[in-house]
């Protein structure tokens, strides 16, 4: 399905949905973050399912995203979402 299926109205709101998404991502990890610092079990494993699926999106390097990933440590990812916000 190409874009010329849907009005200018609804082009323009998937444009914008697209070229926000990184900031969307960005939230998404922050909140993931305090998820994790509280959760434990099999929740905390989702949740950090669910990092690892967003910080792919954000292109991080694969050798940055195995280390913090394996580790398992928030305040490890807390320190990577920071980075990220500030570039």
């Amino acid at each position: 399905m190409g874009m010329e299926d849907f009005s200018r109205h609804q082009q323009s709101i998937i444009k914008r949905y697209y070229s926000n998404s990184a900031s969307v991502s960005m939230q998404r990890l922050a909140e993931l973050v305090t998820e994790l610092y509280l959760s434990e079990g099999a929740k905390r494993k989702k949740l950090w399912a669910f990092a690892a699926q967003a910080l792919s999106k954000l292109e991080v390097p694969a050798s940055r995203l195995k280390m913090v990933l394996d580790s398992e440590d928030p305040a490890k990812l807390a320190e990577l979402v920071s980075e990220l916000q500030r570039k």
